[in-house]
């Protein structure tokens, strides 16, 4: 899924979402129900910020 977001950040497996308020800027791939890939991105690289649990679980 890394090399999927990588080459497409905004397409491909895993739905895509962008993700707002406090987290503006960064992207959502799920991975499972449980599970997901956040990340930010520009025209140079992929930086991920998290690869497991959901963004809202604390």
């Amino acid at each position: 899924m890394c090399l999927e977001t990588c080459k497409s950040p905004t397409q491909g497996i895993g739905k895509q979402e962008p993700l707002k308020l406090n987290l503006h800027g960064y992207w959502s791939r799920r991975i499972d129900d449980e599970h997901r890939l956040i990340y930010a991105f520009d025209d140079e690289q992929v930086v991920v910020i998290q690869c497991r649990h959901h963004y809202g679980d604390r």
